[in-house]
């Protein structure tokens, strides 16, 4: 018999939504993919006459298995047991439960190199903003500064006209936490995001409006609309739409960093990282292309 009631559920959720924030000093969007993480293993229980409050290491192996066999990635398998660890320690913080079970080992994550593009794709991609439009000059302003600054998404979103500073070409972003760091962004970037500010910005603020990007409605930009402008712009540059995701640019800019000879813990300031192990993936990225470039292509012998 379920013990938890549903109104029940829904405040205990809610609750370690906060310890989530709180505990991680983590955004928004990360409270947000906790929360419907653990909606897949409240949906589990259900369908199995289970008590989502009681996270017991038995039930997790098993709700962690059968997500395997229906065929979730790895990656998505270690997240959600995860997600159920530090729901188990909430609900022991939260006085639900007197101890923390010990859960099996998690899968380890599978390393993936982050997708890049190149300098010729880039370019494209700007070109096809160039329509003569406010929304084309917003499109292109936003893509130049995600590649030529290495921003978050939710930092573009988030950037008001106050964070830019012309004179000294630095803006405010805050990342991951809340937390702010200066950002400079120059030359190209810097072009495109002041005559779009001076001459193009003005047509779609209606309503003075705070926020640097705006939508055809005055409103201010969610990352999702970002991701629908790289796609459209992409689609329109002919790059394939399954290499363009809201994160290409960035790992764009960090790669290209790398590879001028950028040492690490610089780009970790610059891309805001908290751990220098998140950074290294650039490092590792780069010299994996060095050595496929050593072993086929026939100029580098």
């Amino acid at each position: 018999m379920i013990r938890a009631a549903a109104d029940d559920l829904e405040r205990t959720a809610e609750r370690f939504g906060d310890y989530i924030k709180l505990e991680r000093a983590c955004s928004e969007n990360t409270r947000r993919a906790y929360l419907s993480d653990l909606s897949i293993w409240t949906a589990w229980c259900r369908r199995n006459s289970r008590d989502p409050l009681d996270v017991q290491a038995d039930a997790v192996s098993r709700f962690l298995l059968e997500a395997q066999i229906e065929g979730r990635k790895k990656s998505s398998i270690q997240r959600l047991g995860a997600v159920l660890r530090s729901f188990a320690k909430f609900l022991q913080y939260d006085g639900q439960t007197d101890k923390v079970p010990r859960l099996a080992p998690l899968p380890s994550r599978e390393e993936k190199l982050p997708e890049i593009l190149n300098e010729n794709e880039i370019q494209r991609i700007i070109n096809a903003c160039e329509d003569g439009t406010a929304l084309g000059k917003r499109d292109r302003a936003y893509i130049e500064l995600a590649y030529g600054a290495g921003m978050r998404a939710s930092e573009l979103c988030g950037l008001r006209l106050r964070d830019l500073d012309p004179g000294s070409g630095i803006l405010y972003a805050r990342g991951k936490g809340d937390k702010e760091r200066a950002v400079p962004y120059m030359g190209a970037p810097r072009r495109a995001v002041e005559e779009y500010i001076a001459e193009y910005r003005p047509q779609l603020d209606k309503n003075k409006a705070e926020w640097l990007f705006l939508s055809r409605n005055g409103k201010q930009l969610h990352r999702e609309t970002l991701w629908v402008i790289l796609h459209k712009r992409g689609e329109a540059a002919g790059v394939p739409a399954k290499r363009l995701h809201p994160h290409v640019l960035r790992h764009t800019f960090a790669t290209v960093l790398i590879r001028n000879g950028m040492d690490q813990r610089t780009l970790q300031e610059l891309l805001g990282h908290s751990s220098i192990m998140t950074t290294e993936k650039y490092t590792h990225l780069d010299l994996s292309l060095r050595d496929y470039y050593d072993q086929y292509h026939p100029r580098a012998k």
